[in-house]
């Protein structure tokens, strides 16, 4: 059997994990591509596990990332997302991984993608292919290389790394407007859960944000616990499905089960309240401003999307949405919206103006960490 060898690196990105490549070095054919990928990761796997690859059969763990040097003016780099699923044949390429845009800087300076910047912190410009928007990564660097190693604490992460801030500059409107419909607050009626108010935004990755307790929820459930509920993921599934019908992503419900799992994302809210980390930390109800999950992939996140984050924190700022009015309006633009998340908590930065009577989202920035897990090869049997 012959064997195909691919240079790669094996990355931590916030709290993700993925198989960063230079486009260069796959297939220019997206379906040959993408069949070299998955097998690559170790998908489909019938026994949900990825066991024959190097994917870790979780959302956070089956990534893909495409980072090459950029031929688009004022850009340093291009990143393309693959969010790759464990038990079908698919990847989802429809939205971009917030996390994993922690790691573009620090892969490309590994690699030798863009001219090594001088001492102190790079501002690295990223064109986000998925969702055709700008992130700029502050990348500490010393002797031409990031600077994986400091103090920063990632809630969600068990070891501390260097701080890299990310700007998402003008995230606001993708695939469809900032508010999709042109309401703060629609209804989404699914035979299980009746109607229920959601708040529709495309802002980082199209995300539908409804209250935890009109999914009989409290905010503080734990991953464990909301992934072994068959049932209620499926009731998940069946109101995110209906949700992206209605932003206009998806004919059907049928087809954005099938063709698009990673986005819309789905996300319930709750007031701040005392509960437990993952870790077993206490998080008080002083420390956050509320509490949120978020599923991704079709599970309870274990630690909460960084473009769910970026919506919420948006969605904080926007007169009339669900997250505004728990919050009773009392953040101001520019202001951090600290979200207390299933690992703990995260701040997220939102500035936001009306501009010929629209919202308009001008930047949302966030602090994450990253760091190379392992370079080298990965090798793949030749397809036949």
């Amino acid at each position: 059997m012959s064997v195909i060898r691919l240079p790669a690196i094996w990355m931590r990105g916030g709290t993700s994990k993925g198989l960063f490549f230079d486009p260069a070095d796959l297939p220019a054919d997206p379906k040959q591509r993408d069949a070299l990928l998955l097998r690559v990761l170790g998908s489909p796997d019938r026994y949900g596990t990825q066991m024959d690859g190097l994917g870790g059969a979780t959302s956070s763990t089956s990534k893909v990332a495409l980072v090459a040097r950029s031929t688009r003016p004022g850009f340093d780099l291009d990143y393309q997302f693959g969010a790759v699923a464990v038990g079908e044949p698919m990847i989802d390429w429809s939205g971009n991984c917030g996390n994993l845009s922690a790691a573009v800087g620090v892969f490309a300076l590994a690699r030798g993608l863009i001219e090594p910047p001088p001492d102190g912190i790079a501002a690295i410009r990223i064109w986000q292919a998925n969702i055709a928007k700008t992130i700029v990564a502050h990348v500490p660097v010393r002797a031409g290389q990031a600077v994986e190693e400091g103090g920063f604490d990632l809630a969600g992460v068990a070891f501390p790394g260097a701080e890299i801030v990310l700007d998402f500059l003008d995230p606001g409107g993708g695939a469809t407007p900032l508010l999709p419909t042109g309401h703060a607050v629609d209804r989404l009626t699914t035979p299980d859960l009746g109607s229920v108010e959601a708040s529709l935004l495309d802002v980082g990755n199209p995300t539908i944000l409804v209250r935890a307790a009109d999914l009989g929820l409290t905010g503080r459930e734990s991953r464990a616990e909301f992934n072994g509920d068959a049932g209620l993921l499926a009731r998940c599934e069946a109101l995110r499905a209906v949700g992206a019908v209605a932003m206009g992503l998806a004919a059907s419900p049928a087809e954005a089960t099938r063709h698009r799992p990673h986005t819309p994302k789905l996300a319930f809210i709750a007031p701040a309240q005392d509960y437990r980390a993952s870790d077993g930390n206490l998080i008080a109800a002083a420390a956050v401003d509320l509490t949120a999950r978020i599923l991704s992939m079709g599970a309870l996140h274990h630690a909460f999307t960084a473009t769910g984050a970026v919506a919420l924190a948006v969605a904080a700022m926007l007169p009339g949405t669900l997250a505004y009015q728990l919050l009773g309006g009392r953040l101001a633009s520019g202001a951090e919206v600290r979200i207390g998340h299933a690992a703990g908590v995260m701040a997220v930065g939102a500035t936001v103006a009306q501009q010929d009577g629209r919202w308009r989202v001008e930047k949302v920035s966030m602090r994450r960490s990253a760091r190379r897990l392992m370079e080298g090869w990965v090798l793949a049997p030749d397809q036949p």
